[in-house]
């Protein structure tokens, strides 16, 4: 029968974790648990009496947490126990009088202040780190920020002053003048549902994907894919409406990356679009009703049909279910947007009390 023995155990400390090393040679049938603070240890494996098994048992001085941390490699079984405080302990057991088994293991071992040292540096690191994340996010988004807010300044000053100079004709031709930077945009705002997605920033997601899409489908199927479409006035008001919401949001979020803010800016981001955005989406469902007879007539992105429903079915049907999503998603930005005007000001409002 064999005899139950008591390996060599060696121990260091940090402030939050106790290290222990158990001198056992290809051990097996590991059985290693926490209760109640003390930590039993059962294996087979070959230790200092040859092959048997091995086991000791050990009551922490303070409490631990019950989740044990288990390595075995050919030589040893490496096991890490967590502190349920962080601190240092003057020692390890319970009873004062440690066992004969358990020895310092002066690999790892560290005084109190040394271990101090290391969790500093530790400290320190992980704030460096998270500082230069932080620093290359902000720079990041400012980036992003600035070239929106110049894309959409151009188009909002180039489309007033051709109004002014050019008055009424200026209506006709917005599209060959203004959609280069336009696609631009547009397609860089994808961004901003990929930031909110992988919480780059604190957005919603479903409110940003649902303003992009929109957007997108309306610049490049609708406006964008038919040439019968390029000078009608709604393409005007369309890009109008958009630049003119946008030259106030960008800004804003670009004082937020410096942590800065002007009254005004804030107070246009949160207010202007209120009359604007409803505005933007009327332009976007003239555009949507206009195209209708065009795709009727050029088949263009025809819907295949089964024989014996016909060839194809027009594009149009698929605009017609788009327009009640267009006030789905009017309703559902608005909502979102104006919870946020009143967060905003009753904040401020709270903080000036």
């Amino acid at each position: 029968m064999q005899q139950t023995l008591t390996p060599h155990v060696y121990w260091a400390q940090r402030h939050e974790d106790i290290y222990l090393r158990v001198e056992l040679i290809d051990a097996q049938n590991l059985d290693i648990s926490v209760h109640d603070n003390v930590l039993q240890f059962r294996a087979q494996g070959h230790g200092a009496r040859g092959q048997n098994d091995y086991e000791f048992s050990l009551p922490f001085l303070n409490a631990v947490k019950t989740e044990v941390s288990h390595r075995s490699t050919q030589r040893q079984v490496n096991i890490t126990v967590r502190k349920q405080l962080s601190g240092w302990w003057d020692r390890l057991t319970l009873q004062e009088k440690k066992p004969l088994f358990l020895v310092p293991d002066f690999d790892r071992w560290m005084d109190e202040s040394d271990a101090e040292m290391e969790l500093r540096e530790k400290v320190t690191s992980c704030n460096a780190n998270s500082g230069s994340y932080i620093t290359l996010k902000k720079a990041f988004l400012f980036t992003y920020n600035l070239v929106q807010f110049l894309g959409f300044s151009w188009i909002f000053v180039n489309m007033t002053i051709r109004l002014f100079i050019l008055g009424q004709d200026s209506l006709y031709d917005t599209f060959y003048t203004i959609s280069d930077v336009m696609f631009f945009c547009q397609i860089l705002a994808s961004v901003e549902v990929l930031n909110a997605m992988f919480g780059v920033v604190k957005a919603a997601v479903v409110p940003a994907f649902i303003q992009v899409i929109g957007r997108n489908f309306i610049l490049f199927i609708i406006l964008g894919s038919l040439q019968e479409m390029h000078n009608k006035p709604v393409v005007f008001f369309v890009f109008y409406l958009w630049s003119a919401i946008e030259i106030f949001r960008y800004p804003f979020y670009m004082l937020g990356c410096i942590d800065t803010e002007w009254k005004t800016i804030t107070w246009l981001r949160y207010t202007v679009w209120i009359p604007l955005y409803p505005l933007g989406v009327l332009a976007e469902a003239v555009a949507v009703v206009q195209s209708i007879s065009v795709f009727d007539q050029s088949r263009l992105f025809s819907i295949p049909l089964p024989e014996a429903l016909g060839s194809s079915a027009s594009f149009s049907c698929v605009l017609y279910i788009y327009l009640p999503l267009m006030v789905i998603g009017l309703l559902i930005n608005f909502r979102h947007l104006y919870k946020q005007r009143r967060k905003r000001f009753r904040t401020k409002k709270r903080k000036s009390n």
